[in-house]
Protein backbone atom coordinates (compact mmCIF):
# COMPACT_ATOMS: atom_id res chain seq x y z
CA UNK A 1 0.00 0.00 0.00
CA UNK A 2 1.33 3.43 -0.96
CA UNK A 3 1.79 5.96 1.84
CA UNK A 4 -0.98 8.45 2.38
CA UNK A 5 -0.48 11.77 0.61
CA UNK A 6 -0.30 14.94 2.63
CA UNK A 7 -0.30 18.20 0.70
CA UNK A 8 0.69 21.45 2.30
CA UNK A 9 -0.82 24.56 0.76
CA UNK A 10 0.60 27.94 1.69
CA UNK A 11 -1.51 30.97 0.82
CA UNK A 12 1.64 33.04 0.47
CA UNK A 13 3.16 34.36 -2.71
CA UNK A 14 6.40 35.44 -1.00
CA UNK A 15 9.59 33.44 -1.07
CA UNK A 16 10.93 32.91 1.50
CA UNK A 17 7.76 32.87 3.56
CA UNK A 18 7.03 32.31 7.23
CA UNK A 19 3.66 30.87 6.24
CA UNK A 20 5.29 28.30 3.96
CA UNK A 21 7.85 27.57 6.68
CA UNK A 22 5.02 26.90 9.15
CA UNK A 23 3.22 24.60 6.69
CA UNK A 24 6.50 22.77 6.02
CA UNK A 25 7.10 22.35 9.75
CA UNK A 26 3.65 20.87 10.37
CA UNK A 27 3.84 18.63 7.29
CA UNK A 28 7.31 17.45 8.32
CA UNK A 29 6.03 16.44 11.75
CA UNK A 30 3.15 14.50 10.19
CA UNK A 31 5.41 12.87 7.62
CA UNK A 32 7.87 11.73 10.30
CA UNK A 33 5.23 10.59 12.79
CA UNK A 34 2.92 8.71 10.42
CA UNK A 35 5.06 7.81 7.40
CA UNK A 36 3.13 10.07 5.06
CA UNK A 37 4.33 11.26 1.67
CA UNK A 38 4.20 15.03 1.60
CA UNK A 39 4.52 17.87 -0.88
CA UNK A 40 4.31 21.60 -0.17
CA UNK A 41 3.05 24.26 -2.58
CA UNK A 42 2.52 27.99 -2.40
CA UNK A 43 0.63 30.43 -4.60
CA UNK A 44 3.71 31.00 -6.76
CA UNK A 45 3.65 27.35 -7.80
CA UNK A 46 0.32 27.93 -9.56
CA UNK A 47 1.88 30.40 -11.97
CA UNK A 48 0.44 33.42 -13.76
CA UNK A 49 -2.79 31.79 -14.96
CA UNK A 50 -4.15 31.72 -11.39
CA UNK A 51 -4.96 35.42 -11.27
CA UNK A 52 -6.69 35.34 -14.67
CA UNK A 53 -8.80 32.20 -14.24
CA UNK A 54 -12.46 32.51 -13.38
CA UNK A 55 -12.90 28.74 -13.52
CA UNK A 56 -10.59 25.79 -12.94
CA UNK A 57 -10.72 25.02 -16.66
CA UNK A 58 -9.12 28.40 -17.38
CA UNK A 59 -5.96 27.54 -15.43
CA UNK A 60 -2.99 26.46 -17.51
CA UNK A 61 -2.32 22.72 -17.53
CA UNK A 62 0.36 22.86 -14.85
CA UNK A 63 -1.82 24.87 -12.45
CA UNK A 64 -4.83 22.65 -13.15
CA UNK A 65 -2.81 19.52 -12.32
CA UNK A 66 -1.48 21.15 -9.17
CA UNK A 67 -4.98 22.06 -8.05
CA UNK A 68 -6.02 18.43 -8.60
CA UNK A 69 -3.04 17.33 -6.49
CA UNK A 70 -4.35 19.51 -3.67
CA UNK A 71 -7.90 18.20 -4.04
CA UNK A 72 -6.77 14.56 -4.27
CA UNK A 73 -4.57 14.70 -1.16
CA UNK A 74 -5.53 12.40 1.68
CA UNK A 75 -4.70 15.12 4.22
CA UNK A 76 -4.22 18.87 3.84
CA UNK A 77 -2.14 21.30 5.84
CA UNK A 78 -3.33 24.77 4.90
CA UNK A 79 -1.56 27.93 5.95
CA UNK A 80 -2.34 31.55 5.27
CA UNK A 81 -0.64 34.82 6.01
CA UNK A 82 -2.92 37.30 7.72
CA UNK A 83 -3.67 40.58 5.99
CA UNK A 84 -5.99 42.99 7.78
CA UNK A 85 -7.59 40.20 9.77
CA UNK A 86 -8.16 37.75 6.92
CA UNK A 87 -6.49 35.62 4.26
CA UNK A 88 -5.12 37.17 1.06
CA UNK A 89 -7.43 37.58 -1.91
CA UNK A 90 -5.38 35.43 -4.28
CA UNK A 91 -5.51 32.56 -1.79
CA UNK A 92 -9.30 32.88 -1.61
CA UNK A 93 -9.43 33.04 -5.39
CA UNK A 94 -7.58 29.71 -5.58
CA UNK A 95 -9.97 28.14 -3.09
CA UNK A 96 -12.92 29.52 -5.10
CA UNK A 97 -11.78 27.41 -8.06
CA UNK A 98 -12.34 24.18 -6.09
CA UNK A 99 -15.62 22.33 -6.54
CA UNK A 100 -17.74 22.74 -3.37
CA UNK A 101 -17.88 18.96 -2.79
CA UNK A 102 -14.24 18.19 -3.62
CA UNK A 103 -12.98 18.51 -0.03
CA UNK A 104 -15.92 16.85 1.71
CA UNK A 105 -14.70 14.86 4.71
CA UNK A 106 -11.02 15.65 4.07
CA UNK A 107 -8.85 16.13 7.16
CA UNK A 108 -7.37 19.64 7.24
CA UNK A 109 -4.87 21.12 9.67
CA UNK A 110 -5.31 24.89 9.68
CA UNK A 111 -2.47 27.32 10.27
CA UNK A 112 -1.77 31.00 9.86
CA UNK A 113 0.93 33.56 10.40
CA UNK A 114 0.75 37.23 11.22
CA UNK A 115 2.68 40.16 12.53
CA UNK A 116 1.35 39.87 16.07
CA UNK A 117 -1.09 38.21 18.41
CA UNK A 118 -4.08 40.32 17.41
CA UNK A 119 -4.37 38.26 14.22
CA UNK A 120 -4.49 34.89 16.00
CA UNK A 121 -8.25 34.48 15.72
CA UNK A 122 -8.09 34.68 11.92
CA UNK A 123 -7.89 30.90 11.89
CA UNK A 124 -11.18 30.56 13.76
CA UNK A 125 -13.05 33.45 12.15
CA UNK A 126 -11.86 33.10 8.56
CA UNK A 127 -10.18 29.77 7.72
CA UNK A 128 -12.39 27.40 9.72
CA UNK A 129 -15.65 28.73 8.19
CA UNK A 130 -14.09 28.69 4.72
CA UNK A 131 -13.25 24.99 4.95
CA UNK A 132 -16.51 24.34 6.77
CA UNK A 133 -18.30 25.46 3.62
CA UNK A 134 -16.48 22.65 1.78
CA UNK A 135 -17.58 20.19 4.50
CA UNK A 136 -13.91 19.42 5.19
CA UNK A 137 -13.01 18.12 8.62
CA UNK A 138 -10.80 20.77 10.16
CA UNK A 139 -8.90 19.37 13.12
CA UNK A 140 -9.67 21.00 16.48
CA UNK A 141 -6.22 22.46 17.06
CA UNK A 142 -5.03 25.11 14.65
CA UNK A 143 -1.55 26.63 14.64
CA UNK A 144 -0.96 30.37 14.63
CA UNK A 145 2.53 31.84 14.69
CA UNK A 146 3.56 35.48 14.76
CA UNK A 147 6.80 37.04 13.58
CA UNK A 148 8.49 36.52 16.94
CA UNK A 149 7.95 32.73 16.69
CA UNK A 150 10.41 32.47 13.78
CA UNK A 151 14.14 32.79 13.36
CA UNK A 152 15.51 32.67 9.81
CA UNK A 153 12.19 31.27 8.54
CA UNK A 154 12.20 28.41 11.04
CA UNK A 155 9.55 27.94 13.73
CA UNK A 156 11.58 28.22 16.94
CA UNK A 157 9.16 29.15 19.72
CA UNK A 158 8.37 26.35 22.11
CA UNK A 159 4.62 27.17 22.31
CA UNK A 160 4.38 27.22 18.49
CA UNK A 161 6.22 23.91 18.17
CA UNK A 162 4.05 22.31 20.86
CA UNK A 163 0.88 23.55 19.17
CA UNK A 164 2.05 22.08 15.84
CA UNK A 165 2.75 18.74 17.56
CA UNK A 166 -0.70 18.83 19.16
CA UNK A 167 -2.42 19.43 15.81
CA UNK A 168 -0.44 16.65 14.13
CA UNK A 169 -1.25 14.32 17.04
CA UNK A 170 -4.95 14.80 16.38
CA UNK A 171 -4.53 13.12 12.98
CA UNK A 172 -3.97 9.76 14.70
CA UNK A 173 -7.68 9.35 15.42
CA UNK A 174 -8.50 9.67 11.71
CA UNK A 175 -5.70 7.69 10.07
CA UNK A 176 -7.47 4.30 10.11
CA UNK A 177 -10.46 5.77 8.25
CA UNK A 178 -8.23 7.72 5.84
CA UNK A 179 -6.20 4.58 5.09
CA UNK A 180 -9.40 2.59 4.55
CA UNK A 181 -10.70 5.21 2.09
CA UNK A 182 -7.36 5.24 0.25
CA UNK A 183 -7.40 1.44 -0.13
CA UNK A 184 -11.00 1.51 -1.31
CA UNK A 185 -10.13 4.15 -3.91
CA UNK A 186 -7.29 2.02 -5.34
Amino acid sequence: MAPLKLVGLSGSYSRPSKTTALVQHIAGLAEARYGLASAIYDLGDFGPSLGQAQYETQLDESARQLLQTVVNADILVVGSPTYKGSYPGLFKHLIDLIDPLALKGKQVILSATGGGDRHALMVEHQLRPLFGFFMAHTLPSAVYASDRDFLDYQLVSEPGRLRAEQAVGELAAFLPAIRHQAVAAE
